[in-house]
């Protein structure tokens, strides 16, 4: 493939399909036209050719698809050129002119007229993942994710199809993997329809692994050298072909075993463990080796686990005896039950296939047999019955030893039998404790050193010396009673206790000097005595209940237990003295219940004590406590301590202020009691803080806006379901003198009055009227002239109630001009009264000629002396009643009901003035000025915040 398709060769392969214009059973000529080393080179390209597309090729005359099929190692890096469709498809040396230059210069035709190739993928899929194609020139590149040829083709077989613009999928053969592509080749002019496969080639990069880790295989000892055994879970390699799994070894062989592979028609490789020697269970049981597999990669890959052989048994082994015969002897007065002799026989199997049952010869006759018993299975051969005179005096035993399938081993036991001519000792007891048909009974309070019996000890022969000694474990003591000779005292030597053990068994026992010996059994069985008394499983009962319980409610059911036996460990129970009445105890089944509801808030926690009596003389008893705890339940709903709040509150009350605590309880206990206070409505001017119950103001508050405010708020507990309750609160705002007396006329400072000089004396010339917000007190207003400018401006007066201003002498011909009067009006609030101040401009003169004149004298600055003199007005009842502050509910009251026409009525005049201030405003706004005075009174401002007056 020219230049590029030399380097590529190791890694990519390509085999151009011509395009179906060219047929390619008519020029096959054509495609081999290179030199002859060129067409060696091509010869599995061509098959290729005939293998994917020749025979369909060979059946079209004509057609605009072409096919193209490259190859490529799995696993290479970004940007490795896999090859040029332009070239490939043989676009460029069939091209001629014109089409020639587009190919190689596609920039320079599209400017001059001829659109460039485009390639482009039919549409997206797979190919942005693993190929890159460049649009203009046509060629393919690996991308960035890199091709695994495990993951595309996890399935091994299939036929290459088609779907969508590409795809991935297996050729027939296991070992192909194709990545299928459809490309569109434009402009129209060159249309082309090119279908790519991508082979991609498997490389070793993946080892054998086994399934498990350790594999197991069971062979019989008795397998035949060559035995064949196929070994499960063979290894697994990703890989395909010679980069799978090739071969298997041992990593040690023992000697015994070797290796074989077969492979089936699939290609599938199975290990199969051969044996090469004689096994032995009994002499090895198991080897264990090291079973690796190995791929065919360059370098080849490994992969192992651990192969555990384990050598079956088989029953190849019969019983044995060490012995062939062995020799018993046994006397004559020997008892029935004594061992003679116990035979023992060896198998080396395992299992089913060593198990040995014992049985006699059919030789032996069967008066031994009733005299010896022979268990079959342990092989003990016992007396079975009393040795008369008349028995033989040797006895021969065959005995057989019988394994599974196996000739039995016979052993021989001779038994000699030794006559006993001789009386043995004998034992004579007296019993002193109570005994009934050989049994001693004792009380178990009897004290140490409680004789039991005498035991006398005779030798009938008179020849022998006798001892005597006590056999068995037990408090006993056996010793001599001097000085009686052969008198033996058996006695108790320690306190018993019928709960440690009621019963034992002893024996006396006398031998002479020959070693003859007789026994005596004693049998003792204590007697039960209430000595114990009720034990309860714990000294202290702790119980929960939840309250408000059912009636008759089962709480616990006592258990005490009593070591003694009968009547006297029988347990009863009762309540103590201090258990309430309602608690009820069952004297038998110790039930314990509440026969009526419990409330915790009204008692929490009950303590009393319960006994268990047993039923002995005297009765004994034992004492618990019951500490019953009643556990809370939501039952109770907040409770406020007033059904109403009210608080009074002085206005500017500063934001987040405390204004009262609100306080509630809840019986309840717990998360049940916990309660949490929110405010129902104006919560956008209210908040209480949950955990003091604080009332807070989020905002200051201003009485003459709103005088009171109700609120309701609500207790919320923490129970399940949760209960709550509410409550109506009423905050009062009291009244402060935060507002000074609002001039309402003149509304300036600049207006006047002309005054006639025919006026009369006494006769109202004009009034300040002025009004205040606040309230009492602090709403009283007072007027007064503090100051003085013009011809005779003492002519004139001001009622220091009404505000009316009147003449108070009759005007002269000196008397014609501008008579300014600076008025104070002032309220009387506490604790330190506020005021304004307003100019009054009084024009004597029979008419006004000239305005430009009055208002130039207006806009000077006048020179008024300040009068320092309070206002006198009555207000004797009222103040009489602020200094006693005896009669503040009733002012509050007063102020409270007043507020609203209060309120209305200075609304309206403050929106009445403003409209016709905002009127003259614009007329007059060059008349606005400010009259200092000597005083240094700012007539303008009242606590630094400044009056609007307009002009009249």
């Amino acid at each position: 493939m020219r230049g590029r398709g030399n380097a590529r060769s190791s890694l990519v392969q390509a085999v151009s399909l011509r395009p179906a214009t060219w047929h390619p059973c008519l020029d096959m000529g054509h495609l081999h036209r290179p030199s002859s080393r060129t067409s060696h080179r091509n010869l599995p390209h061509v098959f290729l050719l005939f293998l994917f597309v020749g025979p369909f090729n060979c059946l079209a005359s004509y057609s605009r698809a072409t096919e193209l099929l490259y190859s490529l190692n799995e696993g290479l890096p970004a940007g490795v050129l896999i090859g040029s469709l332009a070239e490939d498809l043989r676009l460029l040396p069939r091209a001629s002119g014109r089409q020639n230059q587009q190919l190689l210069h596609p920039e320079r035709t599209a400017s001059e007229g001829n659109p460039p190739l485009s390639f482009s993928l039919a549409s997206g899929g797979l190919s942005g993942q693993y190929v890159t194609l460049n649009n203009r020139s046509g060629e393919l590149h690996t991308s960035a994710q890199e091709i695994d040829r495990e993951a595309l083709c996890l399935d091994g077989g299939g036929g290459a199809a088609w779907a969508g613009s590409t795809s991935i999928a297996s050729s027939p053969s296991s070992d192909s993997c194709l990545l299928l592509l459809d490309v569109l080749v434009l402009p129209q002019e060159y249309f082309r329809f090119v279908k790519v496969k991508i082979a991609i080639r498997d490389i070793n990069d993946n080892a054998p692994q086994f399934p498990i880790s350790e594999i197991s295989v069971w062979v019989p000892e008795n397998s035949p050298v060559n035995t064949r055994l196929a070994i499960e879970h063979p290894a697994v390699d990703p890989d395909v072909g010679i980069n799978g799994v090739q071969t298997y070894r041992l990593l040690d062989y023992h000697g015994m075993f070797t290796l074989d592979v077969e492979e089936n028609e699939n290609g599938e490789r199975t290990p199969y463990l051969i044996v090469m020697g004689a096994l032995d269970r009994e002499t090895q049981d198991q080897y264990v080796s090291i079973i690796i597999a190995e791929d065919g990669g360059s370098p080849p890959l490994l992969g192992s686990a651990t192969l555990t052989i384990g050598i079956s048994d088989i029953n190849d082994n019969c019983p044995l005896f060490i012995d062939s015969q062995i020799n018993v002897t046994v006397y004559g007065n020997a008892t029935v039950g004594t061992p003679v002799a116990t035979v023992q026989a060896v198998d080396r199997d395992l299992g089913t296939n060593a198990q040995i049952t014992y049985s006699y010869s059919q030789k032996v006759p069967q008066e031994t047999k009733d005299l010896f018993h022979l268990d079959e299975v342990t092989g003990v051969i016992k007396l079975s019955s009393k040795i008369g005179g008349s028995v033989l005096q040797t006895h021969k035993l065959t005995i057989l030893a019988n394994g599974p399938g196996c000739i039995p081993a016979v052993i021989t036991a001779l038994v000699s039998i030794i006559k006993v001519v001789f009386r043995p000792p004998e034992i004579v007891p007296r019993y002193i404790a109570n005994e009934v048909d050989g049994v001693v009974y004792l009380k178990e309070l009897e004290p140490v050193n409680t004789p039991i019996a005498f035991f006398t000890i005779r030798d009938p022969e008179g020849k022998y010396k006798i001892n005597c000694f006590l056999d068995g474990e037990g408090p006993f003591r056996l010793a001599p009673y001097k000085p009686y000779n052969n008198e033996y005292l058996l006695e108790t030597t320690k306190p018993m206790d019928y709960e440690v053990q009621s019963f034992y068994e002893i024996a006396v026992v006398a031998w002479n000097s020959e070693g003859f010996h007789v026994k005596r059994i004693i049998k003792v069985q204590l007697l039960d005595d209430n000595d114990n008394a009720p034990v309860f499983l714990q000294p202290l009962i702790e119980l929960t209940i939840e309250e408000n319980n059912a009636p008759n409610a089962f709480l616990t059911k006592l258990y005490a237990t009593d070591a003694d036996s009968g009547e006297m460990g029988r347990v009863s129970y009762f309540l103590g003295p201090d258990a309430p009445s309602y608690f009820s105890l069952d004297s038998v089944t110790g039930i314990l219940t509440v026969s009526t509801q419990l409330d915790r808030e009204e008692k929490e926690k009950y303590r009393y004590t319960v006994r268990a009596v047993d039923c002995g003389t005297p009765p004994r008893e034992s004492v618990a406590t019951v500490a019953l705890t009643v556990l809370d339940k939501n039952d109770n709903s907040p409770r406020f301590i007033n059904k109403d709040f009210s608080f009074f509150v002085p206005e500017n009350f500063p934001g987040y202020g405390e204004i009262g605590v609100i306080s509630v309880t809840d019986a309840d206990a717990g998360r049940n009691g916990w309660v949490a206070l929110s405010v129902m409505n104006q919560s956008d001017i209210f908040v209480i803080d949950t955990g003091k119950g604080m009332l807070r103001a989020k905002v200051s508050l201003d009485r003459e806006q709103q005088s009171s405010y109700t609120l309701w708020v609500e207790a919320v507990d923490g129970g399940e379901p949760a209960l709550s309750s509410t409550t109506k609160i009423t905050i009062l705002l009291l009244d402060i003198n935060d507002n000074p007396p609002l001039v309402l006329f003149p509304q300036s400072n600049m207006s006047y009055l002309l005054v006639l000089p025919s006026t009369l004396p006494g006769s109202p010339v004009t009034e300040v009227y002025a009004v205040d917000k606040d309230t009492g007190m602090n709403a009283v207003i007072a007027y007064s002239i503090i100051g003085r400018r013009g011809p005779r401006p003492e002519s004139f007066r001001i009622d220091p109630k009404t505000g009316n201003i009147t003449l108070e002498e009759a005007l002269l011909q000196t008397d014609y001009g501008l008579h300014r009067l600076l008025v104070k009006v002032s309220d009387h609030g506490y604790p330190e009264p506020l005021h304004s101040t307003v100019m009054v401009n009084l024009f004597v003169n029979d008419t006004v000629s000239n305005e430009s004149y009055i208002e130039s004298l207006l806009r000077k600055e006048p020179e008024i002396n300040i009068e320092e003199k309070e206002p006198q007005i009555s207000i004797e009842p009222t103040h009489r009643k602020v200094e006693s502050m005896s009669c503040m509910p009733t002012l509050v009251a007063l102020s409270v009901i007043s507020l609203g026409s209060i309120t209305l009525v200075t609304g309206m005049g403050i929106y009445i003035c403003l409209r016709k201030g905002k009127k003259h405003h614009r007329e007059d706004d060059n008349l606005e000025v400010q009259i200092p005075l000597k005083g240094k009174i700012d007539f303008c401002m009242r606590e630094r915040k400044p009056v609007d007056i307009s002009n009249i």
